[in-house]
């Protein structure tokens, strides 16, 4: 048995995992009644990827030492690899229980819980995690979560920490630095996206971020290496978003060439190649959606408006309450935008809202089943929320054209309006495909405009541009957007 422990940690130290295993099940078949086998057995499985075998060992070696705290804390890292995040955190607060001092299980739970979008109860985990042991991957997580509930501040006091105890955290310094830009502090902003290239020069999220400043300052030509270095999430469609507003059209062609064999499930893609298309009089081949205007939906939540529903009061003192800060947005005009995702926070106002609005993402969904575009046939089927925000507009306000990159479905729904005078549009939503001040051949492009009441709600495809158009009158426009998509 003893030699056939140290082969096996030999081997798995060698990377030669199948045989590593072997030598550990040939221990556990000599004695399976001992824990310590199991464990081991688990650890080596769990190296080399086989999860699912690993899951079964540590939860055998639980069988058989149930109060082995180590035991269900890798059985919760296992299973959170796997997605199974209930079961995982099931499997901390066990261990947690067992060991109170255990702040990587604290960690590891508020993780968990961020995933699951419980961000209040992921806070507290790691709160209770740091309290033990002030590190600055505690700190970075904290900042995360916080930063999710809209609470800049302290999301930036907490990357601040992070970085105090390790000033080479470049995800810290990243993440710092648009906890900063949201806030309103660009310069500061791009001081921290430096530092975090100055630790790691191809760092993605930093590159793709300092992309995003220069994308929005419209430095086109100057994002664009940040955003090839980044190959982060939508980079291939920055890149080309900045060839066409840069009117290098033969080049936004050759870019574009090749992303037509992917599928076509890019909204932002979709915009870009819908412009270019109807711009140049040729065919539009990107197939996410062809014709986005006929998926404009006008719809009404009557919960926000039913005699003696509380909701949209509820909703109201909540926005002007709550601890929720304001974010930086250079298209918005005479108004402030929501940092955050409004449907993770604790408020039961915007659980509830949040339940609505699912109801009336079904039924557009099973109102438009039967078209063939790829914006309906990889239709998310879970209803997650990826963002949601609310605008708070005063007298002149408005939002310029833009569309919302990152998401599939998009909406937004109506708490207050200002009055609007008959015949005139001002408060209303308009909708083109085109906008964003792209190079323009002709005008020939068509328009939808919607004039929300009160309790209304208006859903989009995501690659629609939108804007609201501006008013003059003294009552607030308050709206709370929101995007939808696959996860």
């Amino acid at each position: 048995p003893v030699v056939h422990h140290v082969l096996a940690n030999a081997l798995a130290g060698q990377g030669k995992f199948a045989e590593a295993i072997e030598s550990c099940r040939k221990l556990v078949g000599a004695n399976p009644q001992s824990a310590e086998l199991h464990f081991n057995l688990a650890v080596v499985a769990s190296q080399a990827g086989r999860l699912e075998e690993a899951i079964a060992s540590y939860e055998r070696t639980i069988a058989l030492a149930p109060r082995l705290a180590d035991a269900h804390y890798n059985l919760g890292t296992a299973l959170q690899a796997l997605g199974r995040f209930d079961a995982a955190a099931a499997s901390y607060r066990r261990a947690v229980e067992l060991e109170p001092g255990y702040f990587e299980a604290h960690g590891n739970l508020g993780a968990v819980l961020q995933l699951q979008g419980k961000l209040a109860d992921a806070v507290e985990s790691y709160r209770r995690a740091l309290a033990i042991h002030p590190d600055a991957r505690g700190h970075f997580n904290l900042g995360t979560a916080l930063s999710n509930q809209g609470r800049l501040g302290e999301a930036i006091a907490s990357y601040r920490k992070a970085l105090a105890i390790d000033p080479n955290h470049a995800d810290a310094a990243t993440s710092l630095g648009e906890a900063l830009f949201h806030q309103g502090q660009p310069e500061t902003a791009i001081a921290s996206y430096r530092q975090a290239l100055a630790i790691a020069p191809e760092h993605p999220e930093a590159n793709y971020n300092l992309g995003i400043f220069l994308y929005d300052a419209g430095e086109l030509e100057q994002a664009i290496p940040y955003f090839e270095r980044s190959q982060l999430r939508d980079w291939r469609e920055r890149v080309l978003y900045c060839l066409y507003k840069t009117e290098r059209f033969e080049d936004f062609r050759t870019r574009l060439r090749p992303l037509l064999e992917k599928p076509h499930t890019s909204p932002f893609l979709a915009t870009l190649s819908t412009h270019h298309a109807a711009n140049f009089g040729v065919e539009d081949e990107y197939e996410f959606c062809r014709n986005p205007l006929d998926f404009v939906c006008h719809a009404r939540i009557d919960a926000l408006v039913a005699a003696g529903s509380t909701l949209r009061a509820d909703l109201l003192r909540d926005i002007e309450h709550a601890e929720i800060a304001e974010r930086k947005q250079g298209r918005l005009y005479h108004g402030i935008q929501s940092s955050g995702n409004l449907f993770h926070r604790p408020e039961a106002s915007f659980k509830v809202l949040a339940i609505e609005v699912r109801k009336v993402i079904e039924a557009y969904r099973a109102h438009f089943a039967s078209h063939e575009c790829m914006f309906i046939r990889a239709f998310p089927q879970q209803i997650e929320f990826s963002s949601s925000w609310y605008v708070k507009m005063r007298t002149g306000g408005h939002l310029t054209s833009h569309i919302h990159e990152t998401g599939w479905l998009s909406g937004s729904l109506y708490l207050a309006m200002p009055r609007r005078e008959s015949g005139r549009d001002d408060g209303s939503i308009e909708f083109s495909t085109h906008g964003d001040d792209y190079p323009q051949r002709h005008a020939d492009f068509p328009k939808k405009t919607i004039a929300p009441a009160v309790g209304d709600i208006v859903l989009f495809p995501s690659s629609l541009f939108h804007r609201t158009i501006p008013f003059d009158a003294s009552e607030e426009r308050v709206c709370i957007a929101f995007d939808v998509k696959p996860g």
